[in-house]
């Protein structure tokens, strides 16, 4: 019996919720007495994950991977859990990681639960806490049978230094080209930005912006904070900013540290896609904006105004305390 382990990976490295999603699984392992194993797939140092408590890393090198396909990925999932025993599959948040657990979770006829944000209350029977209603309430799930999939929410467990020994095994079992039966003839990505999906810091733009010979000032801002930069959807369908920035229940969900919208009035699409952000600031010249009522601070003030200032402040900072 073991508690599987889904390393997501790009280009030889690992992602960065990698570290959060090991974490939980080690920290799980260790309250059901059991070893804690990582499937990495195309991993140039899986050791990494012994920093998180991490005890055996099935490694497998498979070109036909390079690019991510969901039902292959849940192939290999499958095939891992048989060759460890695992009885709990832990999985992250990202966009790969849900197309692939339902996958498995209908493979292996296992409960799969995804945003869970803590460890298991109990582990005999298994119940999990989890946000529900676009992150409005919480569900206490229980999972029942042979094999539970846990999808950890984003930003919500962390990251916990543990001693693990990660000692890397070669994993080459047989996955027919029929499980890539999909797939991607090409992939764009824009290389010069932070992902929003591994941003702990977010700055997002909406109408208020008025156009988008305007966005340098989200630009600006981002910058400085070591931001990704994101947006509304009535900006994404103006096509003043690409779909990709489009953050909300209807894009991109955002589950940062910090989550900063300038001119965004908070319609309930988009507080609901960014409602797992820690900490909400809003910029607004409407002091009836309904995201004043859901965003930890607020300033009512005039973006073109308030968010020149703003930079000006942060780049006296950083230099203050270089």
């Amino acid at each position: 019996m073991s508690v599987l382990i889904y390393t997501e990976s790009e280009n030889g490295a690992f992602r960065k919720n990698a570290w959060e999603v090991a974490s939980y699984g080690a920290q799980l392992a260790k309250a059901m007495g059991t070893e804690a194993v990582a499937l990495a797939i195309n991993v140039t140092d899986p050791s990494a994950l012994a920093s998180y408590g991490v005890a055996r890393v099935l490694q497998v090198n498979d070109p036909r991977m390079d690019t991510f396909n969901a039902r292959a990925a849940a192939t290999y999932l499958e095939k891992a859990v048989a060759e460890t025993g695992a009885r709990v599959v832990v999985v992250g948040s990202s966009a790969d990681a849900k197309f692939a657990a339902p996958i498995l979770a209908g493979n292996l006829k296992a409960g799969y639960a995804p945003n869970v944000v803590a460890l298991p209350e109990s582990t005999s029977p298994l119940v999990v806490r989890r946000t529900v209603f676009s992150n409005k309430g919480f569900a206490h799930t229980e999972l029942s049978g042979n094999t539970a999939i846990i999808g950890v929410s984003s930003n919500a467990f962390g990251t916990v230094e543990a001693q693990g020994d990660a000692r890397a095994e070669a994993f080459a079992p047989e996955v027919s080209d029929a499980a890539f039966g999909t797939r991607s003839v090409s992939v764009d990505k824009a290389t010069d930005k932070i992902a929003i999906a591994d941003a702990d810091i977010v700055v997002s733009g909406g109408r208020g912006l008025k156009g988008p010979e305007n966005w340098n000032l989200i630009e600006e801002l981002a910058g400085v904070l070591g931001a990704a930069t994101a947006c509304s959807k009535p900006v994404s369908d103006m096509g003043w900013r690409p779909h990709s920035e489009h953050v909300g229940q209807t894009g991109k969900p955002v589950a940062s540290n910090l989550y900063i919208a300038i001119g965004i009035s908070g319609a309930i699409q988009h507080l609901a896609g960014v409602n797992a952000s820690k900490v909400k600031v809003v910029i607004n010249n409407d002091p009836e904006a309904p995201f004043f009522k859901a965003a930890d601070y607020g300033i009512v003030g005039d973006a073109f105004e308030v968010v020149p200032e703003l930079i000006e402040k942060l780049k006296e900072f950083k230099a203050q305390n270089a």
